[in-house]
């Protein structure tokens, strides 16, 4: 049978704006693939990692233009001024290129929700856009700097929200938590889909739940804990070796294994591991491509999730949980709005949010009752097959496809009624 989507979209062309890294920011790698999978041409703009990466490449069928701007953390003004300096080159770029390549689709990644102001041009030759909320911008901005829900920056972060998603054509996001929020404040309930943030599933096939046996002797081998994403305070990196003092009272040979960009926090969390007697059973691996996760994460014994407490946290899903479970392996995640809406206790290992003794408490759980944690796998791997990125990725194309399909878009002058 013919994949009608295959015909509506073949010759299309697509340009991907996000300030972010490409391939290494794994949700537009999966979407910008899709769109090739089904005979669009793709056009990325993105920042630049290192010197050491080309300016301009085809990855995949992508082409990819890095712009020579680099993404550093600091103050809220800091974090603007990247903001704004790469609007106005990608803008620029996606103009110019507007006049001679024609473009269908401008699909906009967060963070910074006013990125969808680059589109503003193509929109005008009339491509359709599209914004991907990966994250709330307000919430996350309260977490990283310890704002009030009242503060005059939140109010205006809320603001450039409803305005950036005036501009867009759909909305995508990517769990239930996040589109309730965004419906409730900023978006017409009709204009947002849900597209989840699950793992490639050629690159993070099912394997069969393999959890170690007890042994008598915690000394045998290592039994092995694995962070990966971003070391960033939010995320908890120095709860997970707050709950390894813990552990390691108990299971003297557990390791915590850290997978990641380095960043000041990790220096910190690092200083602090070697304070407590930790150097040795605390090691840092460096970044990984998602490919050589697959390995890593074959190579622990139980993944863990280990978040503060922020209002970020309680919307978020994130992708470690399909990861670690597509692979086998156990994991033990905050009990959150974003993680309950799709697994429960029989599915995956909850502990209290913020909390390093409860979380020591469920790695202990999970050495110790092996065949409980393979059924608690199987059921999670479940959730995870209803959820996996074959079915995400006919859900956005057929989004892409429909959107297209529509006889013709909205006018400038539409959208600045739609803002006011």
């Amino acid at each position: 049978m013919i994949d009608p989507s295959n015909w509506r979209l073949h010759g299309k062309r697509a340009a991907m704006v996000m300030f972010s890294f490409y391939p290494e920011d794994p949700r537009p790698r999966r979407a910008a693939e899709a769109l090739v999978s089904k005979g669009m041409s793709v056009d990325l703009i993105c920042l630049t990692l290192n010197d050491e990466d080309p300016k301009h490449v085809i990855l995949n069928g992508i082409d990819v233009l890095r712009l020579p701007i680099r993404r550093l953390r600091g103050s809220m003004l800091a974090y603007g001024f990247q903001y704004c300096a790469f609007l106005v080159v990608s803008a620029a770029v996606l103009a110019a290129r507007s006049l001679t390549r024609g473009y269908d689709l401008v699909y906009v990644h967060n963070m910074p929700d006013i990125l969808v102001l680059s589109a503003l041009i193509p929109k005008a030759f009339g491509a359709k856009v599209i914004l991907d909320l990966h994250d709330p911008m307000p919430e996350l901005m309260m977490t990283i700097f310890g704002l009030q829900p009242n503060a005059r920056s939140v109010r205006f972060l809320q603001r450039l929200e409803k305005w950036s998603i005036a501009l867009a054509d759909s909305v995508v996001t990517v769990n239930l938590a996040c589109a309730k929020l965004f419906t409730s404040r900023s978006c017409p309930a009709q204009k947002m889909s849900v597209v989840m943030n699950s793992p490639d599933e050629h690159i993070f096939g099912v394997q069969p739940p393999r959890v170690r046996a007890a042994s008598p002797d915690p000394l045998l081998k290592p039994f092995v804990i694995m962070y990966h994403g971003s070391l960033v305070e939010r995320n908890g990196l120095d709860l997970a070796v707050e709950a390894l003092v813990r552990v390691r009272k108990s299971l003297p040979n557990a390791q915590l294994r850290i997978y990641g960009l380095r960043t000041p926090f990790l220096e910190k969390v690092m200083h602090s591991a070697k304070n407590k007697g930790l150097q040795e059973a605390v090691q840092y691996l460096g970044p990984k491509s998602l490919e050589q996760l697959v390995k890593a994460i074959e190579e622990c014994d139980v993944g863990v999730v280990p978040n503060h407490r922020s209002r970020f946290a309680e919307l978020n899903t994130p992708t470690r949980i399909f990861e670690f479970l597509a692979s086998g392996r156990p994991v033990i995640a905050p009990r959150t709005r974003g993680i309950c809406d799709y697994f429960n206790d029989d599915s995956l290992f909850f502990f209290e949010l913020g909390n390093a003794e409860d979380l020591a408490k469920k790695i202990e759980y999970v050495f110790s009752h092996p065949s409980e944690v393979a059924e608690v796998v199987r059921r999670g791997q479940e959730v995870y097959l209803e959820l996996n990125w074959g079915k995400e990725r006919e859900r956005l194309i057929a989004l892409v496809a429909d959107l297209l399909a529509k006889e013709s878009p909205r006018s400038i002058s539409q959208t600045s009624q739609a803002i006011r």
